[in-house]
């Protein structure tokens, strides 16, 4: 079985860059930054897996952990990978509390380097905005290519974007592409062309879009399935 490549792209993007030590202050200061309860994203994603009959799952950029703690809840094995440790921490913890710690694996990892996995380990990958964090276009072809390799035939890969119809759109201070800042915070927009553009490799089976805070947040929730004889 293929191993995994030691190196991935890097962003030269200081500005970008930076972000990681900017969530880092964010989860020390504010323990519950987005609240308790699942995401509607996490509640239709483990629906989606169960539909499949899969129990194997990768986490990726699971903040705080709300929606690792409900997929574990929900009898899956997750695998979580985020690149601040204090969300990571507080993932631990909160699942001892719970007695689910034997169904979370955490590991500190930027998803800009390949996946620390050999290839077909996942039933299924989820991943909550992280798609929409600061990354490159470029980058997220890196990243969504990384999800494939790991997914097993027919695996799926559900993620979640704001879209370009989100009222921060071009707002705040533009970071190159679709990446806007505001208030601290860099989000890459996306629309259905760059859905599109991404899922090379599977078959998009279905785009929805909602909302979700009070702006509110307007996102689309994807679910792709890679093709099985890629």
């Amino acid at each position: 079985m293929k191993k995994p490549h030691l190196h991935g792209p890097f962003m030269a993007n200081k500005t970008l860059n930076a972000q990681q030590a900017h969530w880092e202050r964010v989860f020390l200061e504010r323990t519950d930054m987005f609240g308790l309860e699942p995401s509607y994203a996490a509640r239709r994603a483990s629906e989606a897996f169960k539909g499949k009959g899969g129990t194997k799952i990768l986490e990726l950029g699971s903040g705080q952990g709300r929606d690792t703690l409900f997929l574990a809840g929900e009898g899956f094995q997750v695998n979580v990978l985020d690149y601040s440790n204090e969300g990571l921490k507080a993932i631990r913890e909160k699942s001892q509390k719970l007695g689910i710690s034997q169904s979370i694996v955490t590991l500190q990892h930027d998803i800009r380097q390949n996946l620390p996995f050999e290839d077909a380990s996942f039933d299924g990958c989820f991943s909550h905005m992280l798609y929409c964090m600061a990354l490159t276009t470029a980058e997220l072809e890196f990243i969504s290519q990384e999800i494939r390799r790991v997914l097993k035939p027919e695996g799926l890969n559900i993620y979640t974007v704001r879209n370009t119809n989100d009222a921060h759109y071009q707002t705040g201070i533009n970071r190159g592409e679709d990446m806007w800042e505001v208030g601290g915070f860099i989000v890459h927009f996306f629309n259905r062309e760059k859905v599109k553009h991404l899922a090379e490799g599977y078959t998009i089976t279905g785009i929805e879009e909602f909302e979700e805070g009070n702006l509110p947040r307007k996102l689309f929730l994807v679910t792709l399935k890679k093709d099985k004889n890629v």
